[in-house]
Order: C-alpha cells, then sequence, then structure tokens
C-alpha cells in the first residue's frame, strides 16, 4: 500500500505592509514667505477692449511706479494683451523713459485734460513695444492742477477723457505723480484698481496708512468700484536682515494683497531708461525682465482673466 500524499497546509500570505503616503512636494517658499503659486500661461486673446483700468499710486517718490508701470505693461503686451500707458505726472518720467523728448511734443494729456476739441487719438503715440500706447505728459500738466479747481466735477475729468480708450485696449496702466493731490484724486476716480509699488524700506511703510486712507475716501464718495488689486514689493535686498524684516511685515499687514513676485535690485533698469526702453527688450533675460514677466501672469491671474 502506498504512503498517503502527503497534505501541507498552504502558508498564510503575509501581510502586505502599507505603504507609506507618498510626501505631497512643498511648494517652495518665496520672498514674500508664502508659497510660491503655479502661475498659469495667459490665454491668448480673440478680440481686444473692456481695459481695466489701472493706477500705480504711492505718495512717496522714487519706489519704482515709473520703472513698473513701464515693464509690466511691456510684459502685458508680451502676453498678446493691448496695452495703454498714461503718463499723468508732471515730471513726465514714463515718457521721458520710453525715449520721448519732453520739449517737442506737440500734443500732451494736458492738452487733452484742457481743451475739449483735443482728441484721444491725437495725442496716443506709439511707445516702440508692440502692443503697447502711450499718452505722454510733461511740465504743463503741473498747470492741470490749479485749473481743473475751478472745474465743474473736477475729479472726474481724467476718467471722461479716457473713456473711449476702455473700448480699444486690454488694459490701461496710470503711472500717478508722488502726492495724494487733486490729479491723483482724478487718476483714481478713473480707476477699476490700484497697484502700490513699494520699497522694501521702513520709511516707505509709514506712509501706506495715509495713501490707504485717501483710497478709501475716494472708494467712498467718488469710486464705488475702485479696489486694491496689490501691493509690490520693490528694491527688494534678501541679502539684508532690514529687507526681510520689511517684507514680512509687509505681509502681516496687507496679507494676500502682496503679489508673491517682488521686485529686487538691479542696474539694468537704470541702464534700461537711460536706452528709453523696458527691460524686456533691453535685457530681456535679465532677473528684472524675469521678475515682470512673473508679475504681469500674477496680474493677468488676479484680476485680468480672472
Amino acid at each position: 500500500m502506498s504512503d498517503p500524499l502527503p497534505f501541507e497546509r498552504p502558508a498564510a500570505p503575509e501581510p502586505v505592509a502599507e505603504r507609506a503616503a507618498e510626501p505631497v512636494a512643498e511648494r517652495p517658499l518665496g520672498p514674500t514667505g508664502r508659497p510660491l503659486p503655479v502661475l498659469p500661461e495667459p490665454t491668448p486673446l480673440t478680440q481686444h477692449g473692456n481695459a481695466r483700468v489701472i493706477s500705480m499710486c504711492n505718495q512717496k517718490g522714487g519706489v519704482g511706479k515709473t520703472t513698473t508701470t513701464i515693464n509690466l505693461g511691456a510684459a502685458l503686451a508680451e502676453c498678446g494683451r493691448k496695452v495703454l500707458l498714461v503718463d499723468f505726472d508732471p515730471q513726465g518720467s514714463l515718457s521721458v523713459g520710453l525715449g520721448l523728448n519732453p520739449h517737442e511734443m506737440d500734443l500732451t494729456i494736458y492738452n487733452l485734460l484742457m481743451d475739449r476739441t483735443v482728441t484721444l487719438d491725437e495725442v496716443v503715440v506709439p511707445s516702440g513695444v508692440p502692443g503697447m500706447d502711450l499718452l505722454p505728459s510733461n511740465i504743463d500738466l503741473s498747470a492741470a492742477e490749479v485749473q481743473l479747481v475751478h472745474e465743474v466735477a473736477r475729479e472726474q475729468t481724467l476718467q471722461r477723457v479716457i473713456q473711449p480708450a476702455i473700448a480699444d485696449y486690454d488694459v490701461i496702466l496710470i503711472d500717478c505723480q508722488p502726492s495724494l493731490g487733486l490729479l491723483t484724486v482724478n487718476a483714481l476716480t478713473a480707476s477699476d484698481g490700484v497697484i502700490v509699488p513699494l520699497e522694501c524700506e521702513y520709511f516707505a511703510l509709514r506712509g501706506v496708512a495715509l495713501l490707504k486712507t485717501t483710497i478709501d475716501k475716494v472708494q467712498e464718495r467718488l469710486n464705488p468700484k475702485l479696489e486694491i488689486d496689490g501691493v509690490l514689493g520693490t528694491m527688494f535686498d534678501g541679502r539684508t536682515l532690514h529687507g526681510r524684516e520689511v517684507m514680512e511685515r509687509l505681509v502681516e499687514a496687507w496679507g494676500d494683497k502682496v503679489f508673491h513676485t517682488v521686485i529686487r535690485r538691479t542696474v539694468k533698469f537704470s541702464d534700461s531708461t537711460v536706452a528709453g526702453e523696458p527691460i524686456t527688450s533691453y535685457a530681456s533675460s535679465s532677473t528684472g525682465a524675469t521678475a515682470y514677466r512673473d508679475l504681469a501672469k500674477e496680474v493677468l491671474a488676479r484680476c485680468l482673466d480672472g
């Protein structure tokens, strides 16, 4: 009789160890101390118009208003947007920064404001950047502040004269003078939003409360749709403790209103101003040009394409 076939109980399968959840890759922290967002590529436009009017406003001088107006405008034009820059500062720095001679201008925004027979098309000039035009200015504009005092609805004068441009452009950027006078109130009254360039220095922080008060008054009394689109840190030097502390205070005070993009100090900005062109074309691969392209994407995602 043959031996019975051996019976072996199959070994119980070993419990499969649960795979540890793969850690989600954390987004790197930007110079503002917050995770950098993933910005979508700008969507191409099939038609232009219904422009958003944005004022570059800060009553402190030398914080980068004009530099930001030129380079943000050029970066938005690179994204396929049709841009109009409005030089609303009697110093005419925006016009000079795009290569115009302030003494050779036949018509400026002053004529548009004070002479009803002058039309917008007569004053607008090409900026030299494809897709971007300029409404120039010179020292004549300083007289407008005095003359407008006696006008009816004096705060709405700029709004009236740029109204025809709304249908032709996607973005209108107004470079304001460094004060909170009647010209700046005109700019805020004509605007949908405000971008506040702010130098990353202690003294620059002190005056922002006064600017916020002015914006609130214009919003309450003249322009209910006005809102702060963002606060932009400029001339940032992350190597210094002071620069990092100011940025930290800025985020504490303004929260998500602070743009993730920060404009760092670089000599290329001065060089491009002397050359009379934006940094995006003068030094296309520089860190400054990259920063303004990032800012353009952030502005589009935050308040234009959205």
